[in-house]
């Protein structure tokens, strides 16, 4: 299974949902998660004290079940997006002493859809999801206004992560 989470509405969840496709064309079990509708309380220890949200648990085990996956997210102030944060801690204390399964092991893939840049949220994601475990392939996806993304591109890298994620 591949796991296509996107941190983000619009251009980055219809990027989203092109991978999504490109990759099912591909072969394979894929699933898209909209980080944005699982609107998930911002995390904290008073709010994890509150009790921990049904859909973390949900995302939780699909993760650890997931062999792959690909983030997206927009640039935010040269960063990830506060959705994506907020769902790593929520994963970060919702697995228990396994959480790190949820990215240990697995293979990832970083896009972006930016109205900047778009270099720095791909950084980002690479040394975050890289500080958890996960191996990120060297492609990226980048598109923004000026930038159409590349159809044989996103095919490509999809094909590299598929090889990988066995």
């Amino acid at each position: 299974m591949i796991l296509y989470l996107c941190s983000s509405s619009g251009k980055n969840l219809e990027l989203a949902k092109f991978l999504k496709e490109t990759g099912e064309s591909l072969g394979g079990e894929h699933q898209l998660i909209d980080l944005v509708a699982l609107n998930l309380p911002l995390y904290s220890t008073v709010a994890e004290s509150e009790g921990m949200p049904s859909q973390i648990k949900d995302l939780c085990n699909q993760m650890i079940d997931a062999k792959g996956f690909v983030y997206i997210a927009p640039e935010y102030n040269g960063s990830i997006p506060p959705v994506m944060s907020n769902s790593i801690a929520w994963i970060s204390r919702a697995g228990g002493e396994d959480w790190r399964n949820a990215f240990n092991g697995k293979y990832a893939a970083v896009a972006t859809h930016s109205g900047g840049g778009g270099q720095k949220v791909l950084s980002a994601m690479r040394t975050q999801l890289e500080h958890l475990g996960t191996t990120v392939i060297a492609r990226e996806l980048l598109t923004h206004y000026q930038k159409a993304l590349n159809p044989d591109s996103a095919k490509a890298v999809l094909e590299q992560l598929l090889s990988l994620a066995k």
